[in-house]
């Protein structure tokens, strides 16, 4: 299982928001430049986030924007902005187990359980991380750099 890298190119969408707007123009070409990814993935990432509301976006002069508090954007919502989950279901289960086979007929009873408890754990410990935390370690970082 590996959450894929839309996740966290978002958070480095917030952090480049963040610490340029002020000075520049913030377009998907710019974005793009920091992550190092084509700008047509960024452009599809910024419409996920739109339509979660946790990004604003203007046509034309405008660029993007952060659309909320960094304290109120956490982990959790840029995950389920960004990620594609079926049925809210982090594992993907193998199609077909064999019903023939002892195994094959009760894996889903053993392990669907387990499953979702994991998912809720993470879902728990995303809840608690926000952009705001990202960001002020990125400009710890930043700052160190810069001695």
């Amino acid at each position: 299982m590996q959450i894929s890298s839309r996740f966290t190119i978002a958070i480095h969408i917030f952090a480049c928001i963040d610490t340029f707007e002020k000075d520049y123009k913030i377009t998907s070409d710019f974005l793009a430049n920091s992550v190092n990814v084509n700008p047509v993935v960024i452009r599809r990432l910024l419409v996920q986030l739109k339509a979660a509301g946790l990004i604003a976006v203007q046509r034309g002069s405008g660029g993007a924007s952060i659309a909320k508090p960094l304290e109120e954007i956490t982990f959790l919502d840029i995950y389920r902005a960004v990620e594609c989950v079926e049925k809210d279901e982090l594992f993907h289960f193998h199609e077909n187990p064999n019903q023939q086979c002892p195994v094959g007929r009760n894996i889903h009873n053993a392990l669907d359980d387990k499953l979702r408890r994991v998912q809720e754990a993470m879902e728990r410990e995303m809840e608690k991380i926000t952009i705001a935390d990202v960001i002020q370690d990125t400009h710890k970082c930043i700052a160190a750099e810069n001695k």
